[in-house]
């Protein structure tokens, strides 16, 4: 590779880091997920999306107008062959405070589901609840997740085939309990700038053995469809996405949402300005005595 290659790959990297740490900065101060004083308690997988979550937070702290501290927390979930070394030498290298938490969430998986079944529910039920009483001993005020606008857009799909629900992933979630807020930093990111970002970056991604190897996921049917929609029609996960932000309850059909029986007719103010409004009866068998001025409706 010369020089002009070089130099072409670090501009676009540089140009695509940028777009990253504007997407988080952006999704930060829309749904202001982190505050003065919070503890940002990043959970870290190991996997493409965590990594990137952190690099770019520790990069936002460096710049940003208000002081906020990140710790990396683990859930070492007792997968076989898990490398155990890796994410703490990570953590060591970057010189920033972290936990690796011990939990065997993998036994009761594989215990509970059957074999070929999704494991993701069970799953993160489990690894939710770990990691929302780990960060009320710790001291955090907020949880980010590495979840990007991919992942919303799916989830939002899943739901709807799968569970008959408009119901998505939020930016930014309180606990039901209301003892914890979970943030989803990369809310903005594509996952292709992120896969770019990774490889780039070159981080020691650890691959997940328990989901991974469940290839006829309901997720990855959705992946498929939103990758043939990407290459079909450009910008079209955004639109999706963006429809999560726009919102019309009078548009949809939830009776708990908008309230459809009392919608009274009302004719005593002034009428609004209907588009081609004006329209001439040529024919009719109603008696005039029944209507007013039916020419000039």
């Amino acid at each position: 590779m010369n020089h002009t290659d070089t130099r072409k790959e670090t501009l676009e990297f540089n140009k695509l880091a940028k777009r990253l740490r504007r997407n988080v900065g952006n999704a930060i101060t829309d749904y202001n997920m982190i505050e003065e004083g919070d503890v940002v308690m990043a959970c870290m997988s190991g996997g493409k999306d965590s990594f990137a979550m952190l690099d770019i937070l520790l990069s936002l702290q460096k710049v940003a107008p208000i002081h906020f501290e990140v710790i990396a927390v683990n859930l070492d979930q007792k997968q076989p062959g898990f490398p155990e070394h890796i994410l703490p030498d990570y953590f060591e290298t970057l010189n920033i405070p972290y936990y690796i938490v011990d939990k065997d969430t993998y036994s009761v998986v594989k215990e509970k589901v059957p074999e070929g079944k999704t494991t993701c529910g069970l799953c993160s039920r489990l690894r939710r609840g770990t990691l929302y009483s780990f960060a009320e001993k710790i001291g955090a005020t907020k949880i980010a997740l590495g979840h990007h606008m991919d992942d919303m857009v799916e989830t939002l799909f899943l739901n709807m085939f799968h569970g008959a629900r408009l119901k998505g992933m939020p930016p930014k979630l309180r606990s039901d309990d209301g003892r914890n807020v979970v943030i989803r930093p990369l809310t903005y990111c594509r996952e292709k700038d992120l896969i770019r970002f990774a490889e780039e970056k070159n981080f020691p991604i650890i691959p997940c053995n328990l989901c991974g190897s469940q290839e006829n996921l309901q997720r990855q049917a959705i992946k498929a469809m939103l990758t043939e929609w990407d290459k079909k029609d450009a910008g079209r996960v955004e639109s999706v996405f963006k429809s999560l932000q726009n919102v019309s309850p009078s548009q949809l059909a939830d009776k708990n949402l908008f309230d459809f029986e009392s919608l009274p007719l009302d004719r005593s103010g002034e009428r609004a300005e209907y588009a081609f409004s004006e329209a001439t009866v040529s024919s009719t068998n109603i008696d005039k005595a029944l209507y007013i001025d039916v020419a000039n409706i």
